[in-house]
């Protein structure tokens, strides 16, 4: 379901690491000049870390908004669903690594869980 138009956005890689214990993070840029777009710009980053069960992901992401007071209003409701949709299709990714279920099959056999993807480094 969409809004009916389409933003433009644009982004690049920052840089990847990979640890000896089997761990890669990989930082991103992301930017959008379309002034429709409510986010200007921002940066963040995605870890993969081998657990005992399985695969753990941590994501982190800020931005900077457009619109003013108007945009960080709007940002209020939307910053936590991007954070729930992002952590929703890292699990997608999890089912596929763990029990080889391809994401399009996640959508019809069970539902991937956003709350299994961690939203910052665990405490």
């Amino acid at each position: 379901m969409g809004l009916g138009f389409e933003v433009a956005g644009e982004g690049e890689s920052a840089g990847d690491r990979r640890a000896g214990e089997g761990s890669a993070t990989s930082a991103l840029r992301f930017w959008s000049d379309d002034p429709r777009a409510l986010i200007r710009e921002g940066s963040g980053y995605w870890r993969y870390v081998p657990i005992e069960d399985g695969v753990r992901f941590i994501t982190r992401y800020d931005y900077e908004t457009r619109w003013g007071d108007a945009g960080a209003a709007v940002d209020g409701g939307f910053r936590p669903l991007l954070g729930w949709a992002t952590a929703w299709s890292f699990d997608r990714l999890r089912l596929w690594l763990e029990h080889a279920i391809t994401p399009e099959e996640s959508l019809r056999r069970l539902l991937p869980r956003a709350s299994r993807c961690l939203r910052g480094p665990p405490r």
